[in-house]
């Protein structure tokens, strides 16, 4: 399991306090961050993607330990998110927007994964290799809140402005589409149908007794299928590689490594016999890992929509023994769905020794037990307006419902009461 700890980066400034958990941000099988808008979410969630590249790179041999420790390559990653500029102590004096006497600490981040552990401080950065032997070579995908715009065939790199994720991932979304060829997908909302129509070059959303255009569709289709179809497309990959091939040791590691540098170092080879030679040796290093990060999974869907697409999210990250989902969520719906799937794992254990079959039939048209999660495989991390992160306690083994959102809703049902008090005085 990895774990990030950060401070004084963007809207983060304490981070998780020191006396929980040493300030460390676990990330685990299903990691899940709440919190206004604003407040750091989605940042924690792009670093964390950073930092999971940077090590996946490393593992592989891509760069050297010397590369990754120049801030001027992890300023360039950071842009690759639009977050360079929340990194503290790069240049040598940075004060606040609109402020001239009001200086940013530099930034803190640490970041210990499988393979690997690095260290920022301002503008020095550290690296260095793990102890620890089995490492599963991930797939990292980021879909962002934008998401919708996936679906549009605009050439995005005319806009100088739209983040690189939303680029790259338009590409991989295209050949996603196209690889349906004619085939049906079903959504897990509404009783959809989806197909791709190579003529016209666009998807289908096929109902009951219609036919549409997903740019025609709803905003919540239009969310959710980018959302779907990246996330099915690449846990079923990963699955793939992962029942035919076991999680790399550190032997393996190093065979991979010399295997990169050889094919670096062969001057007799072009380019284009390097990219090649490239994909060749990566075959034998199969991704055995699906890392999962999602920015709102609930953007634009109905309460019962937002369930049937947690339940995907998770059925899909339980298909790899390595993969990781991390969510970032304004919606309360959102915890209360994670509650019941905890919940459900622990009514399956219990009915392991059963022998009622009719009770697995009931537990299971509540939750699939492909999509359940233990207590210990869950966290959530509530983030403040001040820059503090708060992990979510849970009551017997559940996640607690004192929380910022059940907040919100408690302060709507006292505004409520406020105005039933009026009324009152008025007759």
């Amino acid at each position: 399991m990895s774990k990030i700890r950060v401070r004084n980066f963007g809207p983060i400034k304490e981070g998780l306090r020191v006396k929980d958990n040493d300030g460390w941000i676990e990330i685990k099988k299903v990691t899940l961050f709440i919190g206004n808008q604003g407040t750091g979410k989605s940042t924690l969630a792009k670093l964390i993607s950073t930092f999971t590249w940077m090590e996946k790179a490393l593992s592989r041999g891509d760069y050297s330990i010397a590369h990754f420790e120049r801030i001027s390559v992890f300023y360039e990653l950071l842009s690759y998110h639009n977050i360079q500029t929340y990194l503290q102590g790069f240049q040598k004096i940075q004060a606040e927007l609109f402020s001239d006497d009001v200086v940013k600490p530099p930034s803190e981040i640490d970041f210990v994964g499988e393979s690997y552990q690095i260290s920022v401080r301002g503008s020095r950065i550290e690296v260095a290799k793990s102890n620890r032997q089995n490492y599963h070579l991930p797939q990292i995908v980021y879909i962002p809140a934008e998401r919708n715009l996936l679906n549009f065939t605009y050439e995005y790199r005319r806009a100088r402005r739209v983040p690189e994720t939303l680029i790259d991932l338009q590409v991989t979304y295209r050949e996603i589409i196209k690889s349906i060829n004619g085939g049906i997908i079903k959504l897990p909302i509404n009783d959809l149908d989806i197909t791709y129509n190579k003529n016209l070059d666009t998807l289908i959303i096929k109902g009951q007794d219609y036919m549409v255009d997903l740019l025609a569709a709803s905003s919540g289709i239009q969310s959710i299928v980018p959302l779907f179809l990246i996330s099915l497309y690449f846990a079923n990959s990963v699955q793939s590689s992962s029942e035919s091939r076991q999680p790399m040791n550190s032997e393996e590691l190093e065979r991979f490594k010399t295997d990169v540098a050889a094919i670096h170092s062969n001057f007799d080879l072009t380019d284009d016999q390097k990219k090649a030679a490239l994909s060749v040796v990566a075959a034998k290093y199969n991704k055995t890992a699906f890392v999962n990060i999602v920015e709102e999974p609930e953007q634009n869907l109905f309460p019962t929509s937002q369930w049937e697409i947690i339940k995907s999210l998770l059925k899909f990250n339980n298909m790899s023994e390595g993969s990781t989902l991390v969510m970032t969520t304004h919606s309360p719906y959102i915890i209360n769905y994670l509650t019941l799937v905890v919940k459900a794992q622990s009514v399956y254990e219990k009915l392991k020794n059963n022998k009622e079959t009719s009770l697995y039939d009931q537990l299971s048209n509540i939750v699939p037990y492909e999509s359940v999660v233990s207590s210990e495989q869950l966290a959530i991390y509530e983030i403040d307006s001040m820059g503090n992160v708060i992990e979510l306690p849970d009551y017997k083994g559940l996640p607690s419902d004192e929380n910022y959102l059940n907040q919100v809703l408690e302060k709507s049902n006292d505004y409520f009461s406020q105005l039933l008090d009026i009324e009152d005085q008025c007759r």
